[in-house]
């Protein structure tokens, strides 16, 4: 989980227009303002394609989506094959 990790954090500090030099595992990425609803889709496209996995509506919680360690414990639960 280690690699999504890293994986998830440089989209991130690459995809946003907020200063990233304080962003932890557990920030809160959308309450902080690092992505918005047009960032929110552009990440729902990177996830999909980058780690083959496919997003239900069922899926499209916050919870999901709140900061680095929920991306990638949603990222696992999707695609176990990259654990």
């Amino acid at each position: 989980m280690d690699e999504i990790k890293k994986e998830l954090f440089a989209y991130v500090k690459e995809n946003t227009f907020k200063e990233t030099d304080s962003l932890q595992s557990d920030t809160m990425i959308f309450v902080e303002g690092i992505f918005d609803s047009m960032g929110f889709a552009l990440l729902l496209d990177y996830l999909e394609t980058k780690f083959e996995i496919s997003a239900d509506d069922s899926d499209l919680v916050e919870e999901n989506f709140e900061s680095i360690d929920a991306l990638a414990d949603f990222i696992t639960r999707k695609n176990p094959a990259l654990v």
